[in-house]
């Protein structure tokens, strides 16, 4: 049986990536299974935990184990204060592990929230691959050169810690720097003794997220536009602008959400004239009826929350795409990505 453990920061792309990777090895025959030893699910607003990763692969993937053995072991940012209450056991991550590749023919493994993330209790990302004999790959975002500097020093860490590391697989990488990371970042890595093992483009369909899931960070409700709550969201405008310059701005902007208080009707109509997927109404302040009126005849979702602009802002700022076994373009775009701009061959091989 073969594995290998998948490892990345926050939004690197590193579950777009395993669910690609899924597809395509089952596409060739393999029985593949999935394990995410770690759960770090974050809560929204409303008190909700996302199904996440394991609820998708459970899914895509047809896997009858039960959630609890895909994801044994749950813990959050603050996950220190109720040890006692709560066994961290690497043979307990093992048992589910045995458990889970019994009948498979690759396991495909997630690392948590951050390759450092239990450390303190040795279930860090690094060492779990360690005592799981798997091999191991690197997600990482594209945002600047540090993040090229950031692939290199986990990749050095890894490869020091004895784990057979096959390379890193750069994702999200906005348009305007893929010819870096093509002609910079590849060979830089390589240089330093590394594989770069893909360049995945940031896509919206995977990487933006939706309306619906900026509402249940937030919490708001939903005063029109029900029907269009998966609405891609790939920019936020916070509208402070005077109306002069409202249109030319908002025009610079597509799939946007639009972040005001609810009393500036004024521009909120004129976002509506815009390519603007949802407004975000701040302060609890009901919008005049024309705006409700015209954001429904446009279907435009409305969602008026409680907390100020700047708390807003702050809350949406964390929010990221998490796929949902019913979103079957954004799974198909994970395939294609790995078709298209991973060397899977090179991975199959190697393990």
């Amino acid at each position: 049986m073969k594995n290998l453990f998948v490892m990345g920061n926050p939004d690197s792309g590193k579950t777009a990536v395993i669910l690609g990777l899924a597809q395509k090895f089952k596409e060739l025959g393999n029985r593949v299974g999935y394990f995410k030893p770690i759960d770090n699910g974050r809560k929204t607003a409303t008190g909700k935990v996302p199904g996440g990763d394991a609820v998708l692969m459970k899914h895509v993937l047809g896997i009858e184990a039960s959630l609890g053995e895909i994801s044994p072991v749950k813990a959050g940012p603050s996950y220190l204060t109720r040890i006692e209450e709560n066994a961290y056991s690497m043979q307990d991550v093992k048992s589910a592990y045995t458990e889970i590749a019994r009948d498979c023919d690759i396991v495909l493994i997630e690392g948590a929230v951050h390759p450092y993330a239990l450390s303190s209790v040795g279930l860090d990302s690094v060492t779990l691959a360690g005592e799981l004999n798997a091999h191991a790959i690197t997600v990482q975002r594209v945002d600047d050169d540090y993040s090229l500097d950031l692939a290199i020093f986990y990749n050095r860490y890894i490869s020091g810690q004895g784990i057979n590391l096959l390379g890193t697989i750069f994702s999200n990488v906005p348009r305007q720097l893929l010819a870096k990371t093509e002609g910079v970042f590849r060979p830089a890595i390589e240089k330093s003794g590394f594989k770069a093992l893909g360049v995945i483009p940031s896509r919206p369909e995977i990487a933006s997220p939706t309306v619906n899931e900026f509402r249940e960070r937030l919490g708001g409700e939903v005063l029109v536009g029900q029907e269009n709550m998966d609405r891609l969201v790939e920019d936020v405008v916070v509208g402070a602008m005077t109306m002069d310059s409202a249109l030319t701005y908002l025009r610079r902007s597509a799939n946007k959400a639009v972040v005001m208080g609810g009393d500036r009707s004024d521009l909120a109509l004129a976002a509506l004239e815009t390519h603007t997927s949802a407004l975000i109404l701040t302060g609890g302040l009901y919008p005049d009826v024309g705006v409700l009126a015209r954001a429904g005849e446009k279907g435009v979702p409305v969602i008026l929350t409680y907390q100020d602009t700047y708390t807003v802002i702050e809350m949406i700022g964390q929010v990221s795409r998490n796929l949902k076994p019913t979103d079957k373009e954004g799974i198909a775009v994970t395939l294609d990505n790995i078709n298209q701009y991973c060397d899977w061959q090179y991975i199959l091989d190697a393990i």
